[in-house]
């Protein structure tokens, strides 16, 4: 119960935050609005059909002025006076495609350090003196290019181009900086692991490329592997102005480009390392299904998909407008069909995603366990009409409409006209590809659609990944297509491997003492509310109680029961969750565990209903385990395995706990040597830190990718 609800907490801070945002009255009128002249009787006459379109206009541009530095570096300017805003994109060959064989992240790194020191500014100077102009600047990398972005008012654009040569030319690397990054992303590859939409896009990449280099993701191996040489050494061989592209749109004119362009990175060299040689994507020539076990999943992820094309091909407009018809909106088949005609689904969606290599479809879908194989079945279905049916007339008129009226929402602002014209120039297009994409989607034909899709789609060759609970789905899924059974880290497993195994409770019961906690809930920092909890002897064993509070999201009373020899026998848990009932009994009887209610999960309050769940000897109550861990035996390098059962879910689940090292923890009662000791498994990986010396109390704790704490005040 514990995991899910910090996965609920995760999901309702951010509406949280936004709630507590005062809002601006809407504005009335001043006078009354006009009333009209037409006599009460007349009627006016009904329009039988809708108007026809006016005819497409190439989007309005500014011509487009282009030079070269004499190092190589490619200047785009896009110049606009409608508004008094520039924003600045540069990109240069950098993606995690030219990660390091066995250090993937490094790309990424990089990208998130050039604005956390360089030049002479610190993280904090440099953050400061955007901040102070209303201004923006963020780096990233994708598969192929890593890029820095700005986005400044006119007056301001020296420093946007100071900031942005020192990032890119003199970043100083902090080693305090590396470090933070190296444990947020460790953070954050856990938070994944826990995320059933990560998982199934991770290896999803990795089984649809194969060994391409687009297949590779950062593991928690690649991220500890990577040192600051490693960054440095990357930097100096990709980030280089032969390979770079500047796309400045908005508030300069040419003279001024020139001038600062030329002042900023006329001092830049180095034409950068040879890009590696092309490699062909694998290419399917059946369905099969990764099925990767995810034990107690409530909900299946699906995503069906292939690889496409080259960017460069003449299909790309067609296939634009097949993924619009399939599932590129809330009015398209998928989601119309799986949502609103069969209720499987909240949504399901198609992508397009190009890249300089060969690309990729996918369609994705959430569906509950007990519908995953006819919802899988229908999306296939829906995929495999794209290419074998003309769409109709209506629709196809409907759904062009819509991406081509679509498109000048997409480049009202000089940051979305920099954007748009750095990914057209970067991937190959024409020069005039921007400016005329609605003329080419108008052009098209259904019968051009149809071959698109056909082409690119491929329903009877693709993979398909489903994330959920193998128990439940796999012989389901086998009549569909050839089932391979993964773990979440996409290893290869036995259908045996599937039955949990029991774990011996590795805690002396006799080493229980009765104990009280109090802790302060904190969000980025803020006091939020509380939890209490108490272990206290009873007549039969013990009981822990916990009370928490959490502002105005939760309130929550919990109480355990268990033997002296600590098998679970009773849970209770009551309270409010967002104004909703949250209750939940669950009963320990002869090795089973029965249990109903209503909890929190991802998609709000949900039902909980179970019978007769075999818990196996040694396993406890997902509520009692920060009661528990002070027992245990802590030591550097040491790691428990532990056998939890989710009472909100009804499954069993391995938790293991591991000591990551040593620290020392500020906190209100003072500061206190303490074990950092990550925790996986269930519903939400985070960090304890246990105090070194005995009692071990837990001094800390929360949720990765969550900026939630509770820290212990007494």
């Amino acid at each position: 119960m514990r995991a899910v609800l910090m996965t609920f907490m995760a999901a309702a801070l951010p509406a949280l935050a936004m709630a507590q945002q005062p809002t601006r009255p809407t504005p009335q009128p001043t006078r009354p609005a006009p009333q009209s002249s037409r006599p009460a009787t007349q009627q006016t006459p009904q329009r039988q059909q809708p108007p026809a379109p006016l005819p497409l206009t190439e989007a309005q541009f500014p011509p487009f002025v282009e030079f070269e530095l004499e190092n190589g570096l490619r200047v785009v300017l896009v110049p606009s006076a409608k508004q008094p805003v520039l924003s600045m994109q540069l990109s240069v060959l950098g993606g995690t495609l030219y990660d390091p064989q066995g250090k993937s992240g490094v790309a990424d790194m990089v990208a998130s350090l050039l604005t956390k020191g360089a030049g002479s500014r610190t993280a904090d100077q440099i953050a400061e003196a955007i901040e102070r102009v209303g201004g923006s600047l963020a780096a990233s990398a994708g598969p192929d290019v890593l890029s820095i972005n700005a986005s400044v008012l006119r007056d301001d654009r020296d420093l946007a181009f100071e900031l942005m040569a020192d990032a890119l030319l003199r970043p100083n690397f902090p080693q305090d900086e590396v470090e933070l990054l190296r444990r947020q992303t460790l953070s954050a590859l856990a938070l994944a692991k826990s995320q059933p939409d990560a998982i199934a896009g991770r290896l999803f990449a990795k089984a649809l490329y194969g060994d391409h280099p687009y297949a590779r993701r950062a593991d928690e191996a690649s991220v500890r592997a990577i040192s600051r040489e490693d960054l440095v050494q990357f930097h100096a061989t990709r980030v280089r102005p032969a390979q770079g592209l500047l796309v400045l749109a908005g508030a300069i004119d040419s003279i001024e480009a020139h001038r600062l362009v030329s002042r900023h990175f006329t001092a830049w060299t180095g034409r950068g390392a040879t890009p590696p040689p092309a490699r062909p994507a694998p290419q399917r020539m059946r369905s099969e299904i990764i099925l990767v076990h995810r034990p107690g999943s409530v909900q299946s992820n699906i995503v069906v998909g292939n690889t496409t094309w080259l960017p460069t091909d003449t299909r790309g407009h067609a296939m634009d407008l097949a993924n619009q018809i399939l599932g590129g909106a809330s009015d398209s088949r998928l989601f119309t069909i799986l949502r609103e005609e069969k209720g499987w689904t909240y949504g399901a969606y198609s992508d397009v995603a190009e890249v300089r290599g060969v690309g990729s479809f996918t369609a994705s879908a959430e569906v509950r366990t007990d519908v995953t194989d006819s919802a899988l079945v229908e999306l296939l279905r829906q995929v495999r009409r794209m290419g074998s049916e003309t769409v109709p007339s209506a629709e196809f008129e409907r759904q062009q409409q819509t991406l081509t009226g679509r498109f000048p929402l997409q480049i009202e602002t000089a940051q979305q006209v920099a954007g748009q014209v750095a990914r057209a120039r970067l991937l190959g297009l024409p020069n005039d590809y921007v400016q005329t994409y609605r003329q080419r989607l108008a052009a098209l034909t259904p019968q051009q659609v149809q071959a698109a899709a056909r082409a690119g789609m491929r329903a009877d060759a693709a993979l398909i990944v489903v994330v959920g609970d193998g128990l439940a789905l796999r012989d389901r899924l086998a009549a569909i297509a050839p089932v391979t059974l993964v773990d979440v880290d996409g290893n290869p497993m036995a259908a045996e491997a599937m039955e949990v195994k029991p774990i011996p409770l590795a805690l002396n019961p006799s080493a229980l003492r009765a104990s009280s906690d109090s802790f302060a809930v904190m969000v980025q920092g803020q006091n939020f509310g509380y939890q209490t909890t108490a272990l206290e002897r009873s007549a039969t064993g013990w009981i822990f109680r916990e009370r928490s509070v959490l502002g105005p999201i939760l309130q929550q009373q919990t109480t355990v029961e268990f033997s002296n020899a600590v098998t679970m026998q009773r849970t209770e848990q009551s309270g409010k969750v967002q104004g909703n009932d949250l209750r939940i009994l669950v009963q320990y009887v002869d090795g089973k565990a029965s249990g109903e209610g209503v909890t929190p999960g991802q998609a709000g309050m949900q039902p909980v209903n179970y019978k007769d769940v075999a818990v196996p000897a040694g396993t406890v109550d997902d509520n009692v385990v920060v009661a528990l861990l002070p027992f245990f035996t802590w030591a550097e390098g040491a790691t428990i395995e532990l056998s939890v059962f989710a009472s909100g879910r009804g499954v069993v689940e391995r938790r293991t706990f591991r000591v990551e090292g040593v620290e020392v923890v500020n906190l209100p009662i003072g500061a206190v040597a303490a074990y950092r000791v990550s925790y996986a498994g269930g519903e939400a990986p985070g960090t304890y830190w246990i105090e070194q010396a005995a009692p071990h109390r837990v001094l800390k704790f929360g949720p990765a990718g969550v900026p939630l704490e509770f820290v212990r005040v007494r």
